[in-house]
């Protein structure tokens, strides 16, 4: 049912009938399963894009044996021969992540795969930085100490940790989520950091891995902007057409073309590469 609403959708916005569409139907949809968004509260465009994606592989999965790593491993030993879930949204959206974790007391390291379909940045600055920053941010080199010590199978006993990520697989689209939410103290609040992203050439190749030989150069398709604080807000998207290659900028039924330059802002909450 969420695919063939999505897929009406998508119809009814290429045929070009329309000055402009409302996806009611698919909200409608959506809102019966999950039941957060039929309610006309502030919802957070992020968990919606997640939904809408789990929806659709879901809908559109095909099982098969396959010698690739589970969608979940929980098992480091677990054997390569598993089955494995592809739809359009896996081939599209999924990347893979390798977490190398050294115990550091005894300095042996072991991989954990993850999937992932968006990645969420930490903002490193409250006034402004670079979605590179963002990125350098989270590919650091982490520490595990304390409540999150490792059990190292080596030394047998919880240890301290140092833990980084490497992208393996790299998507065809790539999603970034910028946190600009989060907890200070017992209060939420947003970033206001004015991030400045690239519309062309983001390199991820000093955060892949060195065996990945795919082309890890991309370039921004849409930006998911949000206006307002946390009590009340509005979100506004920028598109760019695959044929012409235009940036438009859709705010409810008001749909417009914009400069290339008008792209970049400081409202911008999801990234799409």
């Amino acid at each position: 049912e969420s695919a063939t609403a999505f897929g009406c959708l998508m119809s009814d916005m290429w045929l070009g009938e329309f000055d402009c569409v409302s996806p009611e139907v698919l909200h409608s949809v959506l809102g019966k399963r999950y039941p957060a968004f039929s309610k006309r509260t502030q919802q957070d465009a992020q968990e919606f894009l997640i939904c809408v994606l789990n929806e659709l592989h879901e809908a559109l999965k095909k099982v098969r044996k396959s010698p690739a790593v589970a969608r979940c491993v929980t098992d480091a030993n677990a054997s390569r021969e598993g089955v494995s879930e592809t739809s359009i949204i896996t081939q599209l959206f999924e990347g893979q992540l390798s977490y190398d974790v050294t115990c550091l007391e005894c300095k042996a390291t072991t991989d954990r795969p993850e999937s992932f379909t968006v990645l969420s940045l930490p903002i490193p600055s409250k006034s402004a930085c670079s979605l590179q920053d963002c990125l350098k941010c989270f590919f650091q080199q982490d520490t595990l100490t304390r409540n999150n010590q490792i059990h190292c199978s080596w030394c047998g006993t919880k240890q301290d940790a140092a833990v980084k990520a490497t992208i393996t697989k790299a998507p065809q689209i790539i999603i970034f989520h910028l946190k600009r939410f989060e907890w200070q103290g017992k209060h939420k609040r947003k970033l206001l950091t004015d991030i400045c992203y690239p519309l062309g050439s983001l390199d991820l190749s000093p955060y892949s891995s060195p065996l990945l030989c795919e082309d890890t150069a991309y370039s921004l398709c849409a930006v998911a902007n949000h206006v307002g604080f946390l009590d009340g807000g509005h979100y506004t998207a920028f598109c760019k057409h695959s044929v012409t290659k235009n940036w438009y900028s859709f705010d409810d039924a008001q749909i417009t073309e914009i400069p290339n330059s008008s792209v970049q802002t400081d409202t911008a909450y999801l990234l799409f590469y």
